[in-house]
This record gives C-alpha cells, sequence and structure tokens, in this order.
C-alpha cells in the first residue's frame, strides 16, 4: 500500500486500498495500524489538508472501525 505523507503533529502517513476499504496509518512514534471497512471518503479527508488529521483519527476511525496494529 501506499502511503501518502500527511501534516500532522502525530501521524506520518495515511493510505488507503479502495478494494479492501483499508486504511493504513503509520504513525511517527513508529507503529503502524490498518482499520477495516473504512469508507474512501475518511482517506479523502485525511489527506486534505483541511482537518486535524490526529483529531479526526480519534473521533471518526478509532472508535467506529475495526483495526490492528502491523508494527
Amino acid at each position: 500500500m501506499r502511503l501518502i505523507p500527511v501534516r500532522s503533529s502525530n501521524v506520518a502517513a495515511v493510505g488507503f486500498d479502495e478494494n479492501s476499504s483499508t486504511l493504513e496509518v503509520a504513525f511517527k512514534s513508529g507503529s503502524t495500524y490498518r482499520y477495516f471497512g473504512v469508507p474512501a471518503q475518511h482517506f479523502h479527508v485525511l489527506t486534505g489538508g483541511s482537518v486535524s488529521v490526529g483529531h479526526y483519527l480519534n473521533t471518526e476511525i478509532k472508535s467506529r472501525f475495526r483495526y490492528e496494529r502491523i508494527a
């Protein structure tokens, strides 16, 4: 999955696989998570540059979608 750098104090980059609706988030701490069943619109919001990436992840992604730590 190709990751796109984002402007965030906590998140380094995000990527999205349209076929599986999987969002991948690489944190600056070195850990990486995959979130499953995420609609593409969330990825577009995260990469659009108009929202706080960390806040959006906390309020719209983490509590709503199944995830796993992969690194």
